[in-house]
């Protein structure tokens, strides 16, 4: 199986069996982004204790893309420190980028590599990612 083959495998995977996917009943930051180019929305929900992320959830319309990124971070948080997090959200930026970055600790992430060959997915993939990247800023300043 070609590797092309196996990241959309992994990406369709979280589009149809999305991780995460709905809302708290309890309080948490709560961050509403939507992408104006092509219609994706997410809120995403972040559930905070001493400086980690001890939960984290998401509802939203968007494509596989969109989506299926928002499954893998919400996975990828949790248990992380705020910085730790934030990190993350650089490294994913960076993936975007086309640069060589690794995931060992969330492999599912890497499939979203090939989303930089499309100028116009970047954003899809990148959303859910920025409202993260948007509570933690909201958190710590």
């Amino acid at each position: 199986m070609q590797l092309d083959d196996l990241y959309r495998r992994v990406i369709m995977d979280h589009y149809k069996n999305p991780r995460n996917k709905g809302k708290f009943e309890e309080e948490g930051v709560t961050i509403d982004l939507n992408n104006p180019t092509c219609g994706d929305k997410i809120s995403l929900q972040l559930q905070l204790e001493d400086g980690i992320v001890k939960n984290a959830r998401y509802t939203g319309d968007g494509c596989s893309i969109s989506m299926s990124s928002a499954s893998m971070m919400t996975e990828a948080v949790k248990g992380r420190t705020l910085p730790q997090a934030l990190e993350l959200a650089e490294r994913f930026s960076s993936l975007m980028k086309g640069e060589d970055v690794e995931f060992e600790e969330y492999e599912d992430i890497e499939a979203l590599s090939g989303v930089n060959k499309f100028p116009a997915r970047i954003k899809c993939a990148t959303l859910a990612w920025n409202a993260l990247r948007k509570g933690i800023e909201r958190e710590t300043h």
